[in-house]
């Protein structure tokens, strides 16, 4: 893909190599998980819906060989980073942002941007108290804020396998994982989000049901991304992108995930949607490029 011209972002805040930061940055060191952080973790999982057996997997593997990260200084709120890394960032949150606002303003709203937080190891959020790296990229509702380890996009290539080592169309995995935070903003923006959480309330946190309401939340922002990538990115993109996209996307689905951590598959514990629906949400998106087609909730809905 091509993303060097892409518009830049005012709303990077680059706190890469600040003390709280670090490679990795996990309690305990290469030799395993802390039983504090293993307690945080699970305490996030709870907040944020995700399987806390999945965080602590990842994060116990990510902890025993963690891939190497640019070390920058910290930058202040709407100040470029100077690394390739942080300058790529910033262009493809600056394409979601164009995009978006063009979207909302032809539906008669305003778009209000997320702030979008790369950091290295951990930092702190108001969600949850701590991001780590193994959790993964995630959107924060309540500060408005996407965390990002940018080491993430080696785990892409390595642990995920989602695209070809060192290939160009990673380029376009890593934007699509961005723009699937982007999208939840989004949901929020609409009062999807809201929406979701109090039905999720009603049914029990941890219910089933929950996490069915968890996987439709899930599942649009994928669409979303798509309708970015679509939208955003029309005459950008080279052959082999849009299918990084979707490897990257069966790569992190609930079935693989869980087969490859515990070796079986608990669909009522699903909280993104499998492999499959991962993929078919971000490709409608992306046929489609229309916020109507990406409508996870209608009881017509085929997830």
């Amino acid at each position: 893909m091509r993303w060097e011209d892409l518009p830049e972002s005012q709303n990077v805040e680059d706190r890469r190599g600040q003390e709280s930061g670090g490679r990795g940055g996990f309690p305990g060191g290469a030799g395993g998980l802390s039983i504090g952080t293993i307690v945080v973790l699970g305490l996030i999982g709870y907040a944020t819906g995700i399987d806390p057996s999945l965080l602590i997997g990842v994060a116990d593997q990510f902890s025993r060989s963690q891939p190497s990260v640019e070390q920058t200084r910290p930058t202040q709120p709407g100040q470029l980073p100077p690394d390739q890394t942080g300058q790529f960032v910033t262009r493809i949150l600056g394409s979601t942002e164009a995009t978006w606002k063009d979207i909302f303003a032809r539906s008669g709203l305003t778009y209000r941007p997320p702030a979008l937080v790369i950091y290295s190891g951990m930092t702190r959020t108001s969600c949850g108290g701590t991001a780590m790296a193994a959790m993964g990229p995630f959107y924060c509702p309540v500060d408005k804020k996407v965390y990002l380890d940018t080491s993430f996009f080696k785990m892409i290539e390595t642990r995920f396998r989602g695209c070809d080592v060192g290939s160009q169309s990673c380029r376009f995995a890593q934007a699509y994982v961005i723009a699937h935070e982007v999208g939840h903003h989004v949901q929020n923006e609409l009062g999807i989000l809201a929406n979701a959480t109090r039905a999720q309330q009603q049914a029990g946190r941890q219910s089933p049901e929950a996490n069915r309401i968890q996987v439709r939340v899930e599942l649009q922002a994928d669409c979303l991304a798509g309708v970015w990538a679509s939208r955003g990115l029309e005459g950008r993109l080279a052959p082999g992108d849009v299918e990084a996209a979707l490897r990257t996307a069966s790569a992190i689905g609930d079935d693989t995930l869980q087969r490859r951590s515990q070796g079986y598959v608990v669909p009522d514990s699903f909280t993104h949607g499998s492999s499959e629906q991962r993929q078919r949400w971000f490709y409608t998106g992306f046929k489609q490029g229309t916020v109507d087609s990406c409508n996870t909730f209608s009881p017509t809905a085929q997830l």
